[in-house]
Formats: structure tokens, sequence, C-alpha cells
């Protein structure tokens, strides 16, 4: 019988069905962080259990760590006994850590791919709600929260219910400034935010077929965003590509047996789907967010919605949106003066990204009063870039080079935003107080067009401001 990965994956990790009519399913990946894993690591000496299997659990630190200075101890207290928490359970319990002197630290979800822990056909769950990222890998990848952290810890099992699964189909051909993260706001505003619960989000057609690994980690990484219990590629060659000699992929005759193993994972061509929904690739353009929530996202040469003109359920949270973004319905969104440009986040901190992005602002300035961050999202992604001479050609346009974290993603940190600053960001989420303040507004977009507002010193069209861009796929 024809199934999709998802199916495949399911089975293949089922346990047993409990009485609750949720599935025993287990985790052949287990990744941790500072923020999550010390009340679940509690909670396993409080009921006298150990870790089950230590080697299919990995670590990192990443939302608390400081962008400017990492040295040690960290002035925040609190961070700094995260961080020390953490070493103590990784090292009592013989789990692997890329701490920050190994070279190898960073967000949690380029961490995983980076060093070939992701592989496709597998169930990963952390602790954090952007794990749909690792299905760009064929992987089926959930976010938990702290007592799951705690049965995953202790049993390698989660309980849970079995999800409806929906195509997401884009093909044709992507138009000029268009990239991955106009993509998945594009879906988002089209689906909505809660379009996706009970559902895994499968992603295709010939754009994701054409996406680098890097490109479909940014749309898995928002499928939370969508509502979407996880989202996933189907692996192909592509994948095997980026896996190929990784730290942790399978090595010499063991490769071989792994990519068809990998292979037999995949959607069967006649797979049954719950839902389908397709898009023509060239109805995306340039897409920015205006309110509250990533749904609430426009082509950067559209008005924002008037009130009237949405259904009447959308309108109070609009009219909220309008209030606190400090923003006019039916207006122009472009135009508007941003403080602060973050380029980074589990969402757009790779090395692609970065590449992208250096390629354009080569030469150019940031405006006079922008505060411009650059952070890549892992140490390897950093060295990558200061051997490329990326990190040279930031701070050249006058843009402020940071070490490896999530940083001004979210306020667990000491990259924030202070009063109404308003942020371009490319990170994936612009809820209230997000990036810090209470009253701080985020604006997300793509790390380009991040870019051409830092140049700017306003929100605008990429296409505009860099008139040699070329076709991102």
């Amino acid at each position: 019988m024809a199934k999709t990965l998802f199916e495949k994956v399911w089975d293949a990790h089922t346990v047993r069905q409990l009485p609750s009519g949720q599935t025993q399913l287990f985790i052949g990946t287990h990744l941790i962080h500072e923020v999550t894993s010390p009340q679940a690591f509690g909670m396993l000496r409080d009921l006298g259990l150990k870790v089950r299997y230590p080697h299919r659990t990995f670590a990192t630190v990443d939302h608390i760590v400081p962008t400017v200075d990492q040295r040690e101890p960290f002035a925040d207290t609190i961070a700094q006994a995260m961080i020390a928490e953490l070493r103590k359970n990784c090292a009592e319990n013989g789990i692997q850590f890329f701490d920050i002197p190994t070279g190898c630290q960073g967000i949690v979800h380029i961490v995983g791919p980076e060093q070939g822990i992701t592989q496709p056909g597998c169930t990963i769950a952390c602790g954090d709600s952007h794990t749909a990222t690792h299905g760009a890998f064929g992987a089926i990848a959930f976010g938990i929260g702290t007592s799951q952290v705690r049965d995953v810890l202790a049993t390698q099992t989660l309980a849970m219910s079995r999800l409806k699964v929906r195509r997401i189909n884009v093909n044709g051909k992507l138009s000029r400034g268009v990239y991955a993260k106009d993509v998945i706001l594009h879906i988002i505003r089209l689906l909505g935010v809660n379009g996706g619960i009970g559902y895994a989000y499968e992603y295709g057609g010939s754009v994701f077929d054409n996406f680098t690994c890097e490109e479909r980690m940014t749309v898995c990484n928002m499928s939370i965003e969508g509502g979407a219990r996880c989202g996933y590629v189907n692996p192909d060659e592509t994948t095997f590509a980026y896996l190929k000699g990784r730290p942790y992929a399978p090595k010499a005759q063991g490769w071989d047996a792994a990519v068809a193993r990998w292979c037999s994972f995949a959607s069967d061509s006649d797979a049954t789907y719950d839902d389908v929904v397709s898009i023509d690739a060239q109805d995306i353009r340039p897409t920015v967010t205006w309110g509250i929530t990533p749904g609430q996202a426009i082509f950067i040469d559209e008005n924002t919605p008037a009130l009237d003109a949405l259904p009447a359920a959308e309108r109070a949270t609009a009219s909220d949106a309008y209030k606190y973004m400090r923003l006019r319905e039916n207006a122009p969104i472009k135009g508007t003066q941003i403080n602060v440009a973050f380029i980074g986040s589990c969402t757009n901190g790779r090395l692609g990204d970065l590449q992208e992005v250096a390629r354009l602002v080569k030469g150019r300035k940031a405006k006079p009063g922008v505060r411009a961050l650059v952070v890549p999202g892992s140490q390897l992604v950093e060295a990558q870039c200061k051997k490329l001479g990326i990190d040279r050609i930031f701070q050249d346009a006058g843009f402020e080079w940071r070490s490896a974290g999530c940083s001004m993603c979210l306020a667990m940190n000491p990259d924030r935003l202070s009063g109404d600053e308003l942020c371009a960001s490319s990170s994936n989420r612009n809820f209230k107080g997000r990036q810090g303040s209470p009253t701080g507004r985020t604006v997300l977009m793509s790390p380009v067009m991040v870019a051409a507002a830092a140049l700017t010193g306003e929100i605008c069209d990429a296409r505009e401001v860099f008139p040699e861009m070329g076709v991102s796929t």
C-alpha cells in the first residue's frame, strides 16, 4: 500500500498503541539545549532514573549565550548558571555536548544538520518550537515541552497522536528577489497560523526540488508558525550530497546502504494525502509581515489590509496589531523607518544566507543611525565566513559581526530591542515583546530584504536597492 514519508517513518518507529489511542513513538535522536533541559534532568534525579540511551542525545548551548563577549563567567549570572547546569548534566550522563570551547557550538537546529546528526527517516525531538527545521532532510522532527524532554531522556519514547498529512506543492520558477523565506511567509499567509493544526506538512514541487538543503531548512523551520506539528521535504540527491562526509554521517561501506535506506522512506508517487495545496511560484513576491503574527504578511508592493476587508474573526487581532505596530490600515508598509536590522537565527543564520547578503552589500554602507547585526548560526558557519572574508564585507558595510547564538531572535540574551524600536528581522516570530522590549516591533522578511532595509533605513523593496540581484533559484 502506498504511503507518505510521514506514515513510513511513524510506522517504523511505533513501539505500541496506547490505551489512550496515542502511539508510543521511539525517538531516534534527541537534541537538547540549556533552556528546557535543566528541569527535565532534575525530574529524572527526583525519580531516580538515568538517561536511557545517552548516545542518542546531543546537546548545545544557544539561547542564552552572549554574542559580543563569550568569555566566562557571563555578565548574566542566570545565563552562566544555565550553561554550567547543562555541562554538569551532560558530563554526568555521558551526553555529547557541543560546548563553546569545542568550536562546534551554535543554534541547535543548525548544529544537528551540519554535524550529520540529522538524517532521513529518523524521528527527532527537541525542547524547542522550531525543531521542524530538521524535516528538510526527510526526518520527522517535533518540538516538545520540558516534561516530554524528561520522557525522552528516560525512555527514548513519546506518547503522540498520529497526524494528518498535507502536501504543499510549489511549482514553477521563483521571480527575481524571491527567497525561501518569502515562500514560507506566503504559505503561512495563505493557510493561516492555525491552518496546520493536526497536520504534518510535506513540501514538494519543482521549487523544493531545486532548493538547497539550507533553503529547505528555512521553510521547514517555520512550519510551526503555520500551526503544523512538523514539516518535511522528501530526501533526494541534494540531501545526500549535503550529508556526505559530515562527522556523524555513515562512512565507507555503510554510506551506500544508508542512502538506499533513506531513499526507501521517501513518499510513494501514488501516496494519498489528507489535503493538497498547490501554489504557483510566480505568484510569490518579496514578503514582509505587518502585524504580530507571521500570518499577518503582505507583498512589499501591497498595502496593509483594510480592517473591513478581513474576515470578521481576524479584525480584532488586526486592529490590535495596527495599534501595537504603529501602522495604518490600507497603507503601504514600504517606506516605514527602521531602527535595527537583524540577520541570523535558526531560520536564516546559515552560510548560504550570509553569502547571498554579503554578495549584495559589498561596497555599500548601512544607513547612519541603523543598528545592523549579523549573527552566524554556529561557530562552524562563523569560521567558514571568516575564511571567505564574509565577516569583513559586513564590517566594512557598517554591520556588527557577532559570535554564534540565537541573538536577537528572542529575549534570552543581551541582544534586545529598546523602547519602541522597529526591527527588520530574518528571524521567525514577530510576537509582541519577542525581541526583548514590551513595545519593540518586529517585521519579518528575508535576509536580503533585511540588508536592503539596513542600507536605506526603511522597509523597502530589495529588488530596487540591488538592481544586480539575480533569481535565487
